[in-house]
């Protein structure tokens, strides 16, 4: 009765297990779209374009005007103001200044500040590009990690079989135990094997799921294989070239911080110019022989004398330059970098197509015929585990060059800043 009910408890685990662990099945293009709304850092890095735009108040804010308030001879010694002596009158005032800027500085700085928003959304949009060829990467990662496993899973089933036949062949005494000693040996290399690409997987699986912003815990999947049709020829250099230097949202970050130079140049310009301070007053004075009211107006104005703002007109000029030379690095670095994709994507793309064309089908038929003629008894366990071995090399190749060439396809897109591989 305690076994029925011991066993009745195991099925109910097991047929409810697939309903807890089942994972979650994306395509790339939906694990882009789930890193793109949950990955930590771009999250970050999206608070900072409201942040940039804060400069922009900031840049729009006009200068305060000054109240002054004033008392003046006043009477607090004792003196005694009165006709005799003539001291005096008291007097209060109401004073309120006005600072009048010059050389358009407020729509200079309004100017100047727009360039912090837009700088910010390119350096967004490179973020993005970077996070796009990262979770592309971690998914082929995935996929190459469950075509090993699978193949070292094909491959225990293959040796498994083989140490089948071997025992009934034992029992009959048609081989003596070392053979079957030597079969059940490989075959636990090949467990181990097994064990190896399933922490590969989890592996895959963890990262991946790190980049989508959720807690590890190896239950996502990705859909589709490894496998993609191999184009017969690749795309052309120098229109890779010409596109990246238009699509790539790090130049773009340069070239709006080149012309945010050339606004602070002007802004700096501006500020050199001084500026005006008018002002009116209203006095009160109270004397011994009457009281009086009066009104006065000021202006003011300091003397360029030794401060124009040449320290900072000096700055923003070679800042500029500064970045015109940094634009150039960049765009020679973007060249350089699609050159070296390109010369990546085309050697994966070779060396898989020649895999695919002279390999796979000979290892694939050599080790099938082997097998056979080892179980009509044309053939020894050395031939078969030659065999065995040669198929796994070629087909772990062949998944590894898949790898390579689906991750250069990513790198180049990503070098290119659009996706520019079908």
């Amino acid at each position: 009765m305690l076994f029925s009910r011991s066993l009745f408890v195991c099925c109910l685990l097991t047929a409810g297990a697939p309903l807890w662990c089942q994972p979650t099945v994306l395509t790339i293009a939906e694990a882009q779209a789930e890193a793109l709304q949950n990955n930590p850092g771009l999250m970050a890095e999206k608070l900072g374009l409201p942040v940039a735009d804060t400069a922009v108040v900031t840049a729009g804010l006009k200068p305060n005007p000054v109240l002054s308030v004033s008392s003046d001879h006043l009477d607090l010694l004792g003196t005694g103001f009165n006709a005799t002596n003539g001291a005096g009158p008291s007097e209060t005032a109401l004073r309120v200044d006005v600072p009048l800027e010059r050389g358009r500085k407020r729509e200079l700085r309004l100017d100047n500040a727009g360039y912090a928003r837009k700088i910010a959304e390119a350096k967004y949009a490179d973020s993005v590009r970077r996070l796009r060829q990262d979770v592309t990467l971690a998914c082929i990662d995935l996929l190459a990690a469950k075509a090993k496993l699978a193949l070292a899973n094909d491959n225990l089933q293959a040796l498994n079989k083989v140490v089948q036949f071997n025992e009934t062949r034992l029992q009959g005494g048609a081989i003596a135990p070392v053979e079957l000693t030597r079969a059940r040996v490989a075959m636990l290399q090949y467990r181990g094997n097994v064990r190896t690409a399933e922490l590969a997987l989890l592996t895959a699986r963890t990262h991946l799921e790190t980049l989508l912003g959720r807690h590890p815990g190896g239950t996502i999947d990705i859909a589709g294989d490894l496998k993609v049709p191999l184009p017969a020829s690749g795309p052309d250099l120098r229109e890779l070239q010409t596109t990246a230097q238009a699509a790539r949202p790090d130049i773009a970050a340069v070239r709006v911080d080149q012309a945010r130079s050339q606004s602070d140049l002007r802004l700096q310009i501006a500020n050199g110019k001084i500026d005006y301070l008018v002002g009116m007053e209203v006095r009160r004075q109270q004397g011994v022989n009457g009281t009086g009211n009066s009104l006065g107006f000021f202006f003011s104005a300091p003397l360029p004398v030794y401060n124009r703002n040449q320290g900072e007109i000096a700055r923003a000029s070679r800042e500029h330059e500064q970045l015109r030379q940094s634009l150039e690095a960049v765009q020679a670095q973007v060249t350089s970098d699609v050159a070296g994709a390109y010369e990546e994507y085309e050697s994966a793309r070779t060396l898989a197509a020649e895999i695919e064309r002279d390999l796979l089908e000979p290892t694939k038929q050599a080790r099938d015929t082997t097998a056979y003629v080892y179980q009509a008894g044309a053939s020894t366990l050395v031939d078969v585990l030659d065999a065995q071995r040669a198929f796994n090399d070629t087909m772990s190749a062949y998944y590894d060059a898949l790898a390579d060439y689906r991750r250069a396809s990513a790198k180049l897109s990503a070098a290119v800043g659009q996706e520019v591989i079908p």
